[in-house]
């Protein structure tokens, strides 16, 4: 399967040389990288939120192998889907899809269904390829999205990539694609995503499971942090660091309603 861009044009340029500038824009200059895990990134337009991820991608070393996770936004397609073979038709240059890692993935966790119809429309993971592509030599994907809520099911499947991470002899970068609250007050939601965010710091997985659902914080790919928590864990990460937070009011002027994106690093 070739798998066409669903929102080229409208959340990133489709010009390619036009697209390369913006993501260089957006990335600072680091002296050094960190070597990391994962990383956690906002998936919204360029235009709001690629100052955040690009402060994510800059400060750490990007191997070639990644397992995305994300939510799905659409109703369409199994819950809990990965789609193992083909490549990402992209602005610039196609991302193939790592076969071999997700089938292992698909293996080690059978909930996990094979379904491309999920996938078709859906952008949260989409908007990382670029920032990837850019910074990545032969980038390898294994797209992952998540509608399921059940903890128990996103526990289980956060140590089935914990378990097909570690048994890699390359390294594999886990990248959580999420925004974070949605469309209330700026001052709401700097409160409600700063105690999402200080669960995720903590790699508290139930933590953060618990709070976005008592507090009412609408935190898109949430799903996908508490399994990408429970795998970290399993992986012996001890802390993570917050590299960049703002909401879409910082680009708006709009502090009615706004969203907001948080990037994180976990070494």
């Amino acid at each position: 399967m070739i798998r066409s861009p669903a929102v080229a044009g409208q959340f990133y340029p489709s010009d390619p040389r036009i697209l390369a500038q913006q993501i260089d824009g957006y990335i600072p200059i680091a002296k050094e990288k960190l070597h990391a895990r994962a990383c956690m990134a906002p998936h919204a337009g360029y235009m709001y939120s690629g100052h955040v991820a690009g402060a994510v991608y800059g400060a750490i070393e990007i191997p070639a192998r990644c397992i995305l996770l994300g939510p799905r936004h659409f109703p369409y397609g199994a819950p809990m889907a990965i789609w193992t073979e083909g490549n990402w038709a992209m602005p610039m240059g196609e991302a193939r899809i790592d076969t071999e890692l997700a089938n292992e993935l698909a293996r080690a966790y059978p909930r996990l269904q094979k379904d491309t119809l999920a996938h078709e429309r859906e952008h949260s993971l989409e908007v990382q390829i670029p920032f990837l592509q850019r910074l990545a030599a032969d980038l390898r994907v294994v797209p992952v999205v998540l509608a399921s809520e059940r903890y128990e099911a996103l526990e289980e499947f956060g140590h089935a990539v914990a378990q097909v991470v570690c048994a890699q002899k390359e390294p594999v970068l886990i990248v959580i694609s999420s925004d974070m609250n949605h469309y209330e007050s700026d001052r709401t939601t700097r409160a409600k995503d700063r105690r999402a965010i200080d669960r995720i710091l903590a790699i508290d997985a139930r933590g953060l499971y618990d709070t976005v659902r008592n507090e009412e914080i609408s935190m898109c790919g949430y799903p996908a942090a508490v399994a990408a928590l429970v795998a970290l864990k399993d992986l012996g990460a001890k802390e993570a660091k917050l590299v960049r937070y703002a909401t879409s009011g910082d680009i708006s002027g709009d502090r009615d309603e706004v969203v907001g994106y948080a990037g994180i690093v976990f070494p």
